[in-house]
């Protein structure tokens, strides 16, 4: 009968692993060959987007406003200041 085992280990430098078997987990297996898996943590997946896409969103979402529009509300808080 095939017997696991499931350990968590740190990543050493060097990209070196080390691995201790628990003393109730060692069967006369010295000098045996075991296999051993390697899980890495899911990392998150990055979208990309093509720039034209991320612009075009970009814009719905904010509407495009001339300088005059901008300028206009810069005075307009500017004007706020002073009362």
């Amino acid at each position: 009968m095939q017997s696991a085992l499931r350990i968590e280990t740190n990543i050493l430098p060097g990209n070196r692993i080390e691995i201790n078997l628990p003393l109730e987990a060692v069967f006369d297996s010295v000098g045996q060959t075991i296999e051993v898996i390697i899980i890495f943590p899911e990392k998150p997946k990055l979208m990309r987007q093509n720039i034209l896409e991320w612009i075009e969103r970009s814009r719905s979402n904010h509407p495009f406003r001339t300088a005059e529009e901008i300028n206009h509300d810069l005075q307009v808080e500017r004007d706020s200041w002073d009362s």
